[in-house]
């Protein structure tokens, strides 16, 4: 009895230990921007200084760092950016740093896996570098911070700031593009892709059918040069809604040829039952 005493005790012990949370020495951080029409995230982990000189010792110059602790700083673009005069893909990277007492190295690295600094460094992995003077602080920044600063519609920096130093790194983003190919949509009209969407949607809320079989023409007669059999699929069901059977046994013996021709299989049966049904 004493002995099952006992390890009942042991075991609540246990159980209580393992309910302990203290802080971590270096709190992860994530930090989203909006940029122009791009959409910047980074995470990362924030060391403190308590007491230690940073640069040139904790951090050694000249050496590569994962700029802050734990695993690797990471960044993500929602678009392609450019950063140190190079272009840079809509992804998720590393930022590895090379901190020197004048300059910082600022390199963009496509493996964003790893647990500090890669363990072998691949050069065909860097996407970008720029190199950023370093700059003083009149005052102190306990903890390592990163910061997206200075925003404009066509960029921004990302800020590095600890202790007394500051490293600014500009990067571009693509707003201007963005933006002429949203208007130049907009107003040239609806997509076809629009007015799929648009006429099966009516279909399928059993709404105003004259307005639906009008959208599913415009997008068949905009993709003519392509026919899409999914498209003419669609068309024959509101014309079959519509009452007009013969119309659309007609566009599902289109969309059935196209089907076979693409191997889509199941579309090739919903025309084949279709046809059956409405040729009754």
């Amino acid at each position: 009895m004493k002995k099952l005493l006992l390890a009942c005790f042991l075991a609540a012990g246990i159980s209580v230990q393992a309910q302990i949370e203290t802080p971590q020495p270096s709190p992860s951080a994530k930090l989203t921007q909006t940029v122009g029409l791009t959409e910047v995230t980074i995470e990362y982990s924030r060391p403190a200084m308590k007491g230690r000189k940073i640069f040139g010792e904790l951090v050694p110059n000249d050496k590569m760092w994962r700029t802050g602790a734990n695993a690797n700083t990471k960044i993500t673009f929602s678009d392609d950016v450019t950063i140190g005069g190079s272009a840079v893909k809509a992804g998720t990277y590393a930022i590895f740093t090379k901190p020197s007492a004048k300059t910082w190295e600022v390199i963009i690295y496509s493996d964003a896996s790893n647990w500090g600094t890669p363990r072998n460094w691949d050069d065909s992995k860097v996407v970008a570098k720029a190199v950023a003077p370093v700059n003083k602080m009149p005052y102190k920044t306990e903890s390592f911070t990163i910061d997206i600063a200075n925003l404009s519609s066509t960029g921004a920096d990302i800020e590095f700031k600890w202790d007394k130093t500051l490293v600014v790194v500009p990067f571009v983003v693509p707003t201007d593009k963005k933006a002429t190919a949203s208007i130049e949509k907009m107003m040239g009209g609806p997509s076809a892709g629009d007015y799929f969407s648009a006429a099966r949607y009516y279909l399928e809320e059993g709404k105003d059918m004259d307005k639906s079989k009008m959208w599913i023409d415009k997008a068949i007669e905009m993709t003519k040069d392509q026919p899409r059999f999914w498209y003419l699929r669609q068309q024959s069901l509101i014309y079959a809604k519509m009452g007009k059977k013969a119309d659309a046994v007609k566009i599902a013996k289109e969309s059935l040829a196209l089907a076979e021709k693409a191997g889509n299989k199941d579309y090739v049966k919903m025309n084949k039952d279709s046809i059956k049904e409405w040729s009754k």
